[in-house]
């Protein structure tokens, strides 16, 4: 009788290899466990260089610490992966996301600090948009002032040169023509500024709005 015939007539030899199956498994799982938990620095790394070629070793070479490495066990199988470092406009455009948040999350307790509801709020709102509607009224009553006073001076101009085509119109004063420029700057300067004011009004209302919502998303499960 030969072995493979002793070995097929013996009930044991089944259950024999069964076992070695078994912790043959085991062992292995134990290695996976274990490289699993290893900490990255443990053993070699990996990476590409800039041709595109990868490489082993027990450090990675400065020229290419931000870019992405792989940490390998004694086996040669990952345990960790370094992600490359940012460059510059990534950075930035962290810093910015974070500072964003930030100022989000300081509004936030400033409206929960501030108000006790919507009401508030809103009370402020009016205030602020009633104050410039004030200064609006103001700059336009100045302005009309402003207009009637160059009309009168533009007409004053007329009988003098070189707005007066008569060979015997005199030259302007100085005074009058001083007058003239800095009424007509004057003019100007206030319609941009009511504008401006214009413009504030706006965004007034908007900030106000938008205050408003976001109050109300923070007090949801409160009463308003």
């Amino acid at each position: 009788m030969n072995a493979r015939q002793t070995r097929m007539q013996n009930p044991g030899w089944l259950a024999t290899i069964a076992v070695a199956v078994l912790v043959a498994g085991l062992v292995a799982g134990s290695d996976g466990a274990r490289a699993a938990e290893a900490k990255p620095g443990e053993g070699h790394y990996s990476w590409v260089d800039r041709n595109g070629e990868r490489h082993y070793g027990d450090s990675v070479p400065p020229e290419y610490s931000q870019a992405e490495q792989r940490v390998l066990n004694d086996r040669g199988v990952e345990i960790n992966r370094v992600g490359a470092g940012k460059n510059a406009e990534q950075l930035a455009e962290q810093r910015r996301k974070e500072q964003e948040l930030a100022q989000r999350q300081q509004h936030d307790h400033f409206l929960l600090t501030t108000y006790t509801s919507t009401k508030d709020i809103e009370r402020l709102r009016d205030e602020r948009v009633d104050q410039i509607s004030g200064q609006i009224k103001a700059t336009n009553a100045y302005l009309e002032t402003l207009d009637g006073r160059l009309k009168s001076l533009q007409s004053r101009a007329m009988n003098f040169k070189p707005y007066n085509t008569r060979p015997d119109a005199r030259r302007m004063p100085d005074d009058l023509a001083e007058e003239l420029v800095r009424t007509s700057n004057e003019v100007r300067s206030q319609r941009h500024a009511l504008e401006d004011r214009t413009r504030e009004q706006e965004v007034v209302r908007g900030q106000f709005q938008a205050d408003v919502a976001r109050f109300r998303e923070l007090t949801s499960h409160q009463p308003d």
